[in-house]
């Protein structure tokens, strides 16, 4: 998408913090981040939210979660971490670009905010 920010962020047209890369998807560092480990984790693909997923995204959706593990063991997140996702206006998605935060390294209160 030609107006995507993760969509330039993933092409290289905006920098970001990287922490890790493949064909496939896109980590890096949250400019605003939440925990003191928050990064995100976004296709290449530009898919919209998490609702406009289909049956043929499944492998990547699959790919994105054994990223976000092989990621949280290379940090030594072994006390936990959380992973959110975002779907539409009341859901809290400002970015309309599928893509899971990844908090960790602070107690995370249930229900969240």
């Amino acid at each position: 998408m030609d107006n995507c920010l993760f969509c330039k962020i993933a092409a290289g047209q905006i920098p970001s913090n990287k922490v890790y890369e493949d064909d496939q998807v896109l980590a890096f560092h949250d400019i605003d981040p939440q925990a003191p480990v928050h990064f995100l984790v976004i296709p290449k693909k530009h898919i919209d939210a998490p609702a406009a997923l289909t049956g043929e995204d499944a492998p990547l959706v699959g790919h994105i979660f054994a990223v976000i593990a092989k990621i949280a063991a290379d940090l030594g997140l072994e006390n936990g971490y959380r992973v959110v996702t975002n779907s539409g206006e009341d859901g809290g998605q400002t970015v309309h670009h599928l893509h899971f935060h990844v908090l960790a390294q602070r107690k995370l209160a249930w229900p969240p905010g």
